[in-house]
């Protein structure tokens, strides 16, 4: 075994089992009160506003369906405001979050896709393939936003005891992926699947979890 290898100890193997959450990330800004206009208007949360005083000031806000949120404010960072770049927001229809956004008023780029290594090319993919479709905005200040659309999870990437959907527009997104599967499956058997329910959330939990896929 090289030198270098990392070897299993009784604390690590002790530190996986413990859920270590994201819980915020803090981006810089120039104008507090500029940023929280702009973010208010893309209909994300404020849960707090506290002034500790004249060099202080802590703004959390949470985008709709979010586990993590994002602090900004006064005298939370020594970052260039707009160096923030490249923080992803994962959607399941990237079509509709793109309208949604440009209606609250981002200026949203047109679509684009790429595969890992590969140079973006203009619009959805073709194959709408996961993880393959991409937009940007930026914030008043220049700090950066990529929109990814996510359908179906890379297997392991996803707990298969804690599948959770963090808004009723993913589930919505999710039975409708769902419900086109399952017709190509009744297909198949040459009617109607009586036990459909199960079968919706056997193809639901697989897309979330990334694995095989009911027959």
């Amino acid at each position: 075994m090289s030198s270098t290898a990392v070897r299993a100890t009784p604390q690590s193997s002790k530190a996986a089992a413990i859920a270590y959450k994201l819980e915020a990330i803090v981006i810089p800004v120039s104008d507090v009160d500029r940023a929280k206009n702009f973010y208010v208007g893309l209909g994300w949360r404020v849960d707090a506003d506290f002034v500790i005083s004249d060099a202080l000031r802590l703004l959390q806000l949470t985008p709709p369906g979010s586990p993590c949120s994002i602090h900004f404010g006064k005298g939370l960072t020594a970052a260039s405001p707009g160096s923030a770049q490249g923080m992803y927001l994962v959607v399941s229809d990237i079509e509709a979050a793109r309208a949604d956004l440009i209606s609250r008023g981002a200026k949203v780029s047109e679509l684009f896709h790429r595969l890992p290594g590969q140079e973006p090319q203009p619009g959805l993919d073709p194959k709408r393939q996961t993880y393959s479709t991409y937009a940007t905005f930026d914030d008043p200040d220049g700090n950066r936003w990529l929109l990814q659309e996510v359908t179906r999870r890379l297997p392991g990437r996803v707990d298969p005891g804690n599948i959770t959907y963090t808004s009723a527009s993913d589930i919505q997104a999710a039975l409708w992926r769902a419900a086109l599967a399952h017709g190509e499956h009744e297909k198949k058997i040459g009617g109607r699947d009586e036990n459909w329910p199960e079968w919706y959330a056997a193809y639901m939990a697989s897309e979330a979890t990334g694995t095989q896929p009911p027959a």
